[in-house]
């Protein structure tokens, strides 16, 4: 019911800044006030975790690891979630991934198991 493509990864210097995108489409127009999304990575060796997501009301949240560094911008343009990630380090180098699930579901969470739809990914680097 929903497809997730991602965008914006890129190979970047330590400090530096990206803003990655998600863009959502639905099988049913009136599906965008049904499904949360929520921003995830993975680095090589290491589990997937969750990194941002955003509720049905606006609110966010975000892990511990990314605070005062990433933030959801509230100017999200129509289908598509933006992730502004500031004072990257190279411990944020990882393949980042947009899901969804049904916001009564989530309302926000950072657990990966309750998403349902998920994108392909895009690669974001950090070098010191």
């Amino acid at each position: 019911q929903v497809r997730l493509v991602e965008s914006g990864g890129a190979s970047v210097q330590a400090g530096g800044s990206l803003r990655l995108s998600c863009t959502a489409a639905y099988k049913y127009s009136d599906s965008y006030n049904t499904f949360c999304l929520g921003w995830f990575r993975q680095a090589p060796g290491k589990e997937r975790e969750g990194v941002a997501a955003i509720d049905h009301d606006d609110s966010t949240t975000y892990a511990d690891s990314v605070k005062g560094r990433f933030t959801i911008p509230q100017d999200n343009a129509g289908n598509t979630l933006y992730l502004q990630m500031n004072s990257l380090n190279p411990e944020d180098t990882a393949m980042y991934y947009c899901a969804a699930a049904f916001c009564r579901a989530i309302r926000g969470s950072l657990i990966s198991r309750e998403y349902t739809y998920w994108g392909q990914g895009t690669q974001v680097t950090v070098s010191s």
